[in-house]
């Protein structure tokens, strides 16, 4: 019995390499804006991620002193880290809920002293009316509005990012799996190599910064006790926790230090800038060249865009990720581009040389 198979018209093909084309570029699209709409939760997931990064490299420094299994390395981590803060708070919890009770009290004296000041101060209310006359802040405010937003609140941000990071601990390599997974299979080998390096980089980072925000905490905690500053142990805990955000959050930890040293003297508020400046100095001298020399390099002027741009766009999560974000594409950068374009030129002057 014969069956005539009549052949596909080349129409009838190109016609079908067409709709496959706009099905996927319509996908791609739908993707994108999903991304676009969704680009806070993606935020909370790489907090999450640093969470996690922060939850075994303290568990490999337990497995190499301790010498216990994994698993149990990992929930010692969690564990000492939760005993640790709960201690912190129930020696200190109390003071430190005073003063900060104290200090929102105190704020809005706070804030009429320092205008009053201002008023006194010719040059500086010059300064002042001249921000006022080029209407700064009606400019700054809706950007100062986005900078603050959030998704879901910060307490409901840090629980999703607590949440996220406890999931990525438990079973980390079910979810690189199914990162690699998303690749081809020619690009999974060099991809799981990059999530290490990654890895490796934010684990080095992280190390750092939790270094840099004690070293901050405690040189500032000394320097407010010496000047007689009030409320030094909030001030010093504000200064350590900000300077997790490279370049503005030393600058805004001086201004609740200044207002709180202005209410006793001017003098004493100028010797708390100083010592500000001092510690940032210390910081960023000593500090944070030790933190870099494990790290890929991130030129600082690409880092202040990057916060900026961060800032504008995405709000607060996206000024305190900017340098975890930029370290990530770094990375990726070097890898897939960079070293591959240094190997191609290489070859090519080889054969130059050959021929």
């Amino acid at each position: 019995m014969n069956i005539d198979k009549t052949p596909e018209s080349p129409r009838n093909g190109f016609t079908a390499k067409v709709w496959t084309a706009v099905a996927i570029a319509a996908s791609v699209i739908v993707v994108l804006l999903l991304l676009w709409k969704a680009v806070n939760v993606l935020l909370l997931t790489l907090a999450g991620a640093i969470l996690s990064v922060y939850f075994h490299g303290l568990a490999g420094l337990l497995r190499r002193r301790l010498s216990v299994p994994q698993k149990f390395s990992l929930s010692l981590a969690v564990g000492i880290t939760v005993l640790f803060l709960g201690g912190l708070f129930f020696l200190v919890g109390a003071r430190i809920a005073e003063e900060a009770t104290s200090f929102a009290e105190q704020l809005p004296k706070l804030l009429d002293d320092a205008s009053a000041y201002v008023q006194q101060n010719k040059e500086i209310k010059s300064i002042v009316e001249e921000v006022k006359s080029t209407q700064t802040m009606e400019k700054v405010t809706p950007y100062l509005t986005k900078f603050f937003n959030s998704s879901f609140g910060f307490l409901g941000d840090i629980y999703v990012v607590i949440f996220i990071g406890v999931f990525f601990t438990a079973s980390p390599v079910q979810y690189k799996k199914g990162m690699v997974k998303l690749l081809p299979a020619a690009a999974r080998r060099e991809g799981s190599e990059i999530i290490e390096l990654i890895s490796g980089n934010l684990k080095a980072w992280l190390k750092g910064m939790l270094f840099s925000m004690l070293v901050v905490f405690v040189l500032t905690a000394i320097g407010l006790v010496c000047l007689g500053v009030n409320l030094w142990l909030i001030l010093a805990i504000i200064a350590g926790l900000l300077s997790f955000i490279p370049n503005f959050g030393p600058v805004i930890a001086i201004i609740p230090a200044a207002l709180v040293a202005l209410s006793q003297s001017p003098e004493t508020a100028l010797w708390v800038i100083l010592l500000y400046c001092l510690v940032q100095l210390v910081e960023s001298s000593f500090i944070m060249p030790l933190v870099q020399q494990k790290l890929i390099e991130t030129p600082p002027a690409l880092l202040i865009i990057t916060q900026v741009f961060m800032g504008v766009w995405l709000g607060g999560w996206g000024v305190v990720l900017a340098t975890p974000i930029l370290v990530i594409v770094m990375v990726m950068v070097d890898n897939l581009y960079i070293k591959k374009q240094d190997r191609k030129e290489k070859s090519e002057q080889d054969s130059l040389h050959v021929g």
